[in-house]
């Protein structure tokens, strides 16, 4: 997250993140510590990852905070997700206030699913922009 802040607070410019998996929760958690200029994210399948425990020696459960997002964002949801399910989706993008991409049966979308460039996903941040 400090490289992330660092990065942010590089500019005075606005930034749309862009974050898939793993990324889409150290975005939130950021977005829940700090101020920045941000004006959206996309967040490509984050994985549910709640009451799992970190391989760290507190043992504490990994608890992704739920409190609307200060910007505008976009949660991208796959409805054949290992990591998540689609209720879970759904969960998320409420309660961060996202607006909610069914992206269909499209694994966790990565490249172990098959994809390569995504027309689709620069179509939303050139939406986002």
């Amino acid at each position: 997250m400090t490289a992330l802040h660092a990065v942010v607070s590089e500019s005075d410019e606005p930034a749309v993140l862009i974050a898939h998996s793993g990324g889409c929760i150290t975005t939130v958690v950021w977005a829940a510590n700090h101020v920045g200029p941000v004006s959206a994210a996309l967040l490509v399948t984050p994985p549910y990852i709640d009451g799992l425990k970190p391989d760290d020696p507190s043992d504490m459960p990994w608890v992704v905070p739920r409190s609307r997002l200060p910007f505008r964002a976009v949660v991208v949801a796959s409805r054949t997700d290992p990591y998540t399910t689609f209720a879970q989706f759904e969960q998320f993008a409420e309660d961060w206030g996202a607006e909610l991409v069914d992206a269909g049966d499209v694994g966790h979308l990565d490249t172990a699913s098959g994809f390569g460039p995504w027309p689709d996903g620069e179509r939303l941040v050139s939406e986002l922009g």
